[in-house]
């Protein structure tokens, strides 16, 4: 739980810049707050999971400690399918344009991919490689999110 709680600081600086560009606190901020923090939970438990041996040790209360890896990858699935719908939000808002929910797809669909792979078939390599796909996913997005807005 303190990876989904504390998914809301790692979120704020989107928000915090939109508002200090707009003087406003708008659904584009908030779109973008949710996204990061949505993001958040399977992008660490990844980690989590391939370190648990590590967090058991020193008595952190990680998900995949306190409820076991096949927990903790079902859950992780269950928030990339939220992301998935929250990243088409930019483009249903009028954000963004096609190739921005293009990319967004094709990078949700990829993630989806992996933690779907990663709740069947779990393996500590898999679990590294979701990790480092998550960082790869969430810069490639909001690269994609502003090659969009010069593409437009």
């Amino acid at each position: 739980m303190n990876i989904v709680i504390g998914g809301a600081s790692g979120a704020m600086p989107p928000l915090l810049g939109w508002t200090a560009i707009t003087g406003q606190v708008g659904p584009e901020a908030l779109v973008l707050f949710l996204i990061v923090f949505i993001w958040t939970p399977p992008h660490f438990w990844a980690l989590a999971c391939y370190r648990c041996a590590d967090y058991a040790k020193s008595g952190l209360p990680m998900l995949p400690v306190t409820h076991g890896i096949r927990f903790t990858c079902l859950h992780s699935l269950l928030y990339v399918v939220m992301l998935t719908a929250a990243t088409v939000l930019p483009y249903t808002l009028g954000m963004s344009g096609p190739w921005y929910l293009l990319g967004a797809l094709v990078l949700d669909v990829i993630f989806l991919v992996y933690s779907v792979t990663l709740w069947r078939d779990y393996s500590d390599k898999l679990a590294r490689l979701t990790f480092r796909y998550s960082i790869i996913y969430l810069t490639l997005l909001f690269a994609a999110l502003l090659a969009d807005h010069f593409l437009r």
